[in-house]
């Protein structure tokens, strides 16, 4: 994963550090709404979180429930902001991959790579991503992160198929179907597993052994 660029994180602002009382600066347009979701996103990395209400998100951020919808209609719309990193993130670095790696069986381990560590590096994504975080949600939310996969899903069939023709495989399509399909499942499960140990275990343990026995 070195020739890519560094998976993005959605980071929390430094605290401040001196001892001293800071004026409190009113932010600029749009700075408040990304402040709203990176701490939205810091409340979903604590391991165990209940469902977030938005009486929690405004005291956090030290502000009222009426402030945080002058930015967002609804809480929804604060996940949809989140849903919208992951997929903007996620998927520029898919076509930085595809477009860097000629080989399609190491397209397809690098997307793998890609997406389980921008979890890893992500916590609070992770269970935006696997649905954890989606719970008694607009069920629209869980729709677009099902369409999320299907996504990648579709973006693996291609690297697979690559691969299954190059390799002489008789139905290379058919094969690429399944291939992408199991491979979509275990990042899916990578993610779960990571999102309910509480962030113990890692989506990329063992990777490497681990593709080696999926794409053999």
């Amino acid at each position: 994963m070195s020739d890519l660029a560094s998976e993005p994180e959605l980071s929390l602002p430094a605290a401040a550090t001196s001892a001293e009382p800071v004026a409190r600066k009113r932010p600029k347009p749009g700075e408040r709404r990304v402040q709203i979701l990176q701490a939205l996103a810091s409340m979903l990395e604590q391991p165990g979180a209940e469902r977030i209400t938005t009486s929690a998100l405004a005291a956090k951020l030290e502000v009222s429930e009426a402030a945080l919808y002058r930015h967002f209609a609804s809480k929804a719309q604060m996940f949809e902001g989140l849903i919208d990193f992951v997929e903007q993130s996620v998927f520029t670095l898919v076509n930085q991959i595809a477009a860097r790696e000629p080989d399609p069986a190491g397209r397809t381990r690098k997307l793998v790579a890609m997406v389980l560590q921008f979890g890893e590096k992500n916590p609070g994504m992770a269970r935006v991503m696997v649905g954890d975080a989606l719970v008694f949600e607009n069920e629209r939310l869980q729709a677009r992160m099902n369409q999320f996969f299907d996504k990648l899903e579709s973006s693996l069939k291609q690297s697979l198929r690559d691969a299954a023709a190059a390799a002489g495989a008789v139905a290379p399509t058919v094969d690429a179907q399944v291939r992408a399909s199991v491979v979509v499942a275990f990042m899916v499960g990578r993610l779960q597993r990571f999102a309910r140990s509480g962030f113990k275990r890692l989506p990329s343990e063992h990777l490497e052994a681990s593709l080696a026995a999926i794409l053999a």
